[in-house]
């Protein structure tokens, strides 16, 4: 379903731009409601501040368009043709000679930018993400109602993959019993490229599965999440098959604690900052901060990763109704990797947290 295309509108009279023209597929999605993969094709997203918006697909998806939630014109092209030759034509049928466009200048290749600009050679280009980081920064009651129930779905995803740990088992075949449990449930799409990780690969932050067998005493580690009516959730847990050594019980008992601790800490008005410096002063004292390559958490919303960053050095103050993640790791190499993360909304007077998978260390026998 469309939303906050008149936000658009109206910023771009504030900004004195006569175009907004969108290319990144997620941004294109949360405006419009036509969710598209275009690969090397273009998909754009047109608004204007008094005229209709329209969409622009390939030919191929354009009955797709019409078929959908989407309300306002759309336009396609074949393979043969030039995309921004019609672009430019449908857009100066609104606007004839257009002085300032907005557009995603951290998503548009420069060769879109370089034919764009010939077409609209006395125009200037201003940038439009920042805005729309913050019209998509705090989430409506329906969008948290849809993320909660993607929260779900990322437990039970988690659940399966526990549940399908045995020794001898590949990573590999654990994904695949993960995506194939959540094909059943009806979910067309994963976040991103599932991960199980197990024994020294979980020290790989963003390792790949592969034909590695889980074998006793190793620390296996799930990142996971999925697409669920155009949002996303996002979940790592660490279990333990059988028993593990004391340097692997202190690095996740020192993960956990760090991840327990910053998730308190979060409330309306509290920095990011301080909620990235709470996870990272614990995992720092117990002697693994070396060990601590990222960032705490993430913005999560149409998008797996979006604003903000939750940072040592992100002073942006918390507000109600944001969502983000909370996802301290540790990771020694030639040992072991320990990741917990949730996903969470912020409240008034706290956090309310949507992933429910139990944290405290589960050894699977």
């Amino acid at each position: 379903m469309e939303k906050n295309i008149d936000v658009l509108q109206n910023w771009l009279k504030d900004q004195g731009a006569e175009v907004a023209f969108l290319t990144d597929p997620e941004n294109i999605a949360y405006f419009s409601g036509y969710h598209s993969e275009p690969h090397e094709r273009v998909l754009g997203l047109a608004v204007f501040p008094d005229s209709e918006p329209f969409l622009f697909t390939p030919a191929l998806e354009v009955e797709d368009v019409r078929g959908g939630d989407w309300t306002h014109p759309a336009y396609g092209y074949n393979d043969t043709e030039n995309p921004f030759t019609i672009i430019a034509d449908e857009i100066k049928k609104r606007v004839a000679n257009p002085s300032k466009f907005a557009i995603e200048k951290k998503h548009m290749s420069v060769d879109r930018y370089e034919q764009l600009n010939g077409l609209f050679s006395g125009s200037s280009f201003i940038p439009i993400e920042h805005k729309i980081e913050q019209i998509r920064l705090i989430k409506t009651e329906a969008e948290l109602k849809i993320l909660k129930e993607a929260a779900l779905l990322a437990d039970y995803a988690v659940r399966v993959g526990v549940n399908e740990i045995a020794e001898g088992k590949t990573e590999a075949e654990i994904v695949a019993k993960i995506e194939y449990e959540m094909k059943k449930k009806g979910v067309t799409a994963m976040s991103f490229d599932t991960m199980v990780l197990t024994g020294k690969n979980g020290a790989l932050p963003h390792g790949t599965p592969g034909e590695t067998k889980i074998k006793k005493g190793d620390l296996v580690l799930f990142d996971l999440g999925v697409v669920h009516q155009g949002y996303c959730s996002d979940i790592t847990r660490t279990v333990a098959f059988g028993d593990i050594s004391d340097e692997q019980k202190k690095i996740y008992d020192t993960v956990l604690e760090a991840q327990i601790a910053a998730v308190e800490k979060v409330k309306a008005g509290v920095k990011a900052s301080e909620i990235d410096l709470t996870a990272r002063n614990i995992i720092r004292e117990a002697g693994f901060g070396d060990y601590f390559p990222h960032r705490l958490g993430h913005g999560l919303g149409a998008s797996v990763h979006e604003f903000p960053s939750i940072t040592e050095t992100n002073n942006m103050e918390l507000q109600e109704n944001m969502v983000f993640t909370i996802e301290p790791g540790i990771y020694v190499p030639g040992v072991a990797g320990v990741r917990i993360e949730d996903d969470l909304v912020v409240t008034k007077d706290g956090v309310q947290v949507l992933t429910e998978f139990p944290k405290t260390l589960q050894v699977i026998n």
